[in-house]
């Protein structure tokens, strides 16, 4: 089975984080992002990947091949113009072939058991299964709608009024069923293939119980961190992948009498002297001035993004 990896977007809530890092390589817990992704593939044995690509495409294309594409077989899709979820993969499907494939976005945060979810994909015959996760702000996130073990809608945007606190987590097991119903222009996948499943075939879905985090803000992004570096994610996703990351990196200088609790601080970070960091998250590169006290912040270069 092959992976697909989404990993084309700007990331526009995520800004100004994106005007520096494209979202695939936003650091969560000092660990790039999409190695989250990876991780997840590599568990299952799957080498074989598609990496869809527009903004800041060279970035991503350097970090990965300065670690060998993580031993991974891929082949890049290049968007001169955003295609967005639907077109890119419908731009892919002579790559993907007609086998079932794993799709994934490159900012998801999860600690899926994802051979669980594809067993469960095989043993209907799926023609799709999605990844859907309980989450306590799923109206406002966009609710997806299932019903006797289906998915019914998305967002309401069939009319059914179905509600059911489960959130799409951007992960899918999807069979060659899902071309008949995309589109090779800009589009979404979801209002394209997977209405199309469930409108003229079906749509199962898998419910992940651990955890899933969002990155899609500055404040979710800090939260996420915390949380993946506190459950452990961040080490199993960085030992899957061979990164040497920890809360604190080793390269970060720390001035004398300064105080850092509960928080991360990346790569080349300077904190001043009897600074005080708590429950906070220095992007690599940040400054924290002398004797500055940051809580519950964001920390791009010297710009304090929310607190």
């Amino acid at each position: 089975m092959k992976g697909f990896i989404l990993a084309a977007g700007f990331g526009e809530r995520l800004r100004p984080v994106t005007d520096v890092f494209p979202k695939p390589l936003v650091p969560v817990a000092n660990v790039p992002s999409i190695c989250y992704a990876l991780s997840l593939l590599a568990d299952v044995g799957i080498t074989n990947l598609i990496v869809n690509l527009h903004y800041r495409s060279e970035a991503i294309r350097e970090f990965l091949a300065a670690y060998a594409n993580f031993g991974f077989d891929i082949s890049f899709s290049y968007e001169p113009e955003i295609l967005g979820t639907g077109g890119g993969v419908m731009k892919c499907r002579e790559l993907l072939g007609d086998e079932d494939f794993v799709l994934i976005n490159s900012d998801v945060i999860m600690d899926l058991d994802l051979n669980a979810a594809m067993r469960y994909h095989r043993e209907r015959s799926s023609p799709g299964t999605v990844v859907l996760y309980r989450a306590p702000d799923a109206a406002s996130i966009g609710q997806v709608g299932v019903d006797e073990g289906r998915v019914v809608d998305f967002r309401n945007f069939l009319g059914t009024g179905v509600a059911s606190g489960l959130v799409y987590t951007g992960a899918a097991v999807l069979s060659s069923s899902i071309y008949r119903y995309l589109e090779e222009g800009f589009s979404s996948i979801v209002y394209t293939g997977y209405t199309g499943l469930i409108t003229n075939e079906r749509l199962d879905y898998f419910e992940h119980e651990g955890l899933w985090l969002d990155i899609g803000t500055p404040a979710s992004l800090r939260e996420a961190a915390m949380r993946a570096a506190a459950s452990g994610m961040m080490r199993e996703a960085a030992g899957t992948c061979g990164l040497d990351a920890g809360p604190v990196a080793q390269d970060a200088c720390i001035g004398d009498g300064a105080v850092i609790r509960n928080s991360i601080v990346g790569a080349g970070c300077r904190v001043g002297s009897r600074a005080e960091v708590r429950d906070s998250l220095l992007l690599p590169g940040a400054i924290v001035k002398d004797g500055a006290r940051i809580s519950r912040a964001v920390v791009l270069g010297e710009e304090v993004l929310c607190s």
